[in-house]
């Protein structure tokens, strides 16, 4: 499809334009025989609709490796960076303000690293419109197939950016609180890969989906709690500290981090414990272990915002097929 889009577009002679609609032609009138008997069928194909476009995608990511090579070199510079910069913190009250940059910084740096995945993805819609449009597939199945491509990718991703900060930096020594913040930094890169599908089934164009990304993302960064506490924030905007993509992953770290030291003096001297671990997870609002809870409402965003790419492009592309 890309190609001939390409070459319809290009400045030929005349001779090579009328071999081209031939070409094109034929092409098309086979497609639309195929398509034919692929709806006559439709139900008994979804699980090979699904393993097709899975290949498709992972043919996608071997052709793009440079983008995808580059996603986890920066995995690995930017943990190993952060691990230098942060190298064993002390447990002392200048070390948990630390720890709470350190988390701040890390999630602003995983939800606008997925920004890089837009020229994909708005280079896909076109052919996904026109195939969808002409009954080809699916677009639940381009949806699922997507999800299953990208997923393993991913996590791959959270754990070449976790191992390297995590040991360096010397967080919570648990195994269990090490794999709680390889799943958490994974669902945070998940939920940014949705929310970044969805928007650039929103955008019209690479800037203007550049530009939408930015503002969504700086806003759920200013309301996470993090910058204006959440007693401090005005009621009308309320409602920004609840849908943040950044408050929950910025809480289970904290918690992650604190609650099996809760007992532990991170300030005091001779005149006794100033602030334990649970003195730190109080200040912060934090009484009580919402890690598992808010695992769940990560990966509700992660699917919400997948389950809205679909409605837009389902309807796009009902509308396309229409004219």
């Amino acid at each position: 499809m890309e190609i001939v889009d390409s070459l319809r577009d290009s400045n030929q002679t005349d001779s090579s334009r009328s071999l081209l609609s031939s070409s094109s032609a034929s092409i098309e009138n086979e497609n639309d025989d195929t398509i034919t008997k692929k709806q006559e069928f439709r139900s008994l194909f979804d699980v090979a609709e699904i393993s097709f476009l899975c290949s498709r995608f992972c043919k996608i990511i071997y052709r793009t490796k440079q983008l995808f090579l580059a996603r986890t070199m920066q995995a690995v510079v930017a943990g190993l960076g952060l691990g230098s910069v942060y190298t064993r913190l002390k447990r002392d009250e200048e070390g948990v303000a630390e720890r709470l940059g350190l988390f701040a910084f890390s999630l602003s740096f995983l939800l606008s690293s997925t920004v890089e995945a837009l020229p994909i993805y708005l280079r896909e819609r076109r052919v996904l419109m026109k195939e969808a449009s002409r009954g080809s597939y699916r677009i639940s199945s381009y949806m699922i197939a997507n999800t299953i491509a990208f997923v393993p990718f991913l996590f791959v991703v959270s754990l070449l950016f976790s191992i390297p900060v995590y040991w360096i930096v010397g967080l919570n020594p648990s195994v269990h609180a090490f794999s709680f913040f390889v799943l958490c930094v994974w669902l945070i890169i998940l939920m940014a890969s949705s929310l970044v599908l969805f928007l650039s089934a929103v955008a019209p164009d690479f800037i203007s989906g550049n530009s939408l990304i930015c503002t969504v993302l700086g806003a759920f960064f200013l309301f996470s709690g993090y910058f204006i506490p959440k007693e401090k924030i005005p009621k009308p905007w309320m409602f920004m500290y609840y849908v943040s993509l950044y408050r929950y992953p910025l809480e289970s770290m904290l918690v992650n981090e604190y609650w099996s030291l809760r007992k532990e003096c991170f300030s005091g001297g001779d005149m006794g414990c100033l602030m334990t671990g649970e003195d730190v997870l109080r200040k912060r609002g934090l009484d009580k272990d919402t890690r598992w809870i808010n695992v769940g409402i990560m990966l509700a965003f992660f699917v919400f915002y997948r389950f809205l790419c679909w409605g837009i492009l389902l309807r796009k592309s009902y509308s396309k097929s229409t004219l």
